[in-house]
């Protein structure tokens, strides 16, 4: 994936709104950081043209970094991952499953909806990877029920959590971003989408992460 179609991704989720950011009401990631960045997976799914630009891109994503025949079987994760994992099946001709965040039930299936043969290549999506704690656990639960779990494809990543990148490639995962939110600050400076000293601020978060959820408010 070029720079330049990170950053037209981050162009398009700039235009229908999928993009927020809100330091007075910073979210709390899965492994327990305050952060401001949003990407709500909502407007995505109302504009067909940006769903067939993301698939495309998620392709060409895939044929560059181990080939659209690398797979099996296409996971999303509960609930976002959903319509990108769904529409991903569609395009690569592949059946799809998906992964609950909490087991239902028993067994080693209990978080998997659908049926995964044992040793399948699994390729799991989901929207957002953050720092990557919500990705380990998907992983987990699709090998404990027989997968071979090696690639991760997501919309958008953090990209500013090396050490969380590096818990990925130990545990044996290639995360794969179509944008990532360094390229969405860039391209909401460049759109001028929002004031300037929001637009400062989103740098100050980006470069100093630790540093900004310091002095942060409370997480939601």
């Amino acid at each position: 994936m070029t720079a330049e179609s990170a950053r037209a991704i981050a162009h398009y989720l700039l235009e229908v709104d999928a993009f927020g950011f809100r330091p007075d009401r910073p979210v709390r990631t899965p492994s327990g950081r305050a952060t401001p960045v949003t990407l709500d997976a909502g407007p995505v799914i109302a504009h067909p043209r940006l769903r067939r630009r993301l698939v495309a891109a998620a392709v060409d994503r895939l044929a560059e970094a181990c080939g659209v025949e690398a797979f099996d079987v296409v996971a999303g994760a509960e609930l976002r991952g959903l319509p990108l994992a769904a529409w991903l099946a569609d395009a690569l001709a592949l059946p799809m499953i998906y992964v609950r965040k909490q087991p239902k039930g028993f067994g080693r299936n209990a978080a998997i909806e659908g049926r995964l043969a044992e040793g399948a290549r699994v390729l799991l999506v989901d929207d957002v990877a953050t720092d990557g704690g919500s990705k380990l656990a998907f992983a987990d639960s699709l090998r404990g029920a027989g997968g071979r779990v090696e690639h991760v494809l997501v919309v958008c990543a953090a990209a500013i959590w090396p050490e969380r990148e590096r818990a990925l490639r130990e545990a044996g995962l290639s995360l794969h971003a179509l944008t990532t939110w360094p390229d969405l600050a860039v391209a909401a400076r460049e759109r001028a989408v929002l004031p300037a000293d929001l637009l400062d601020e989103i740098d100050a978060y980006l470069s100093d992460p630790a540093g900004w959820e310091e002095g942060a408010a409370a997480p939601d």
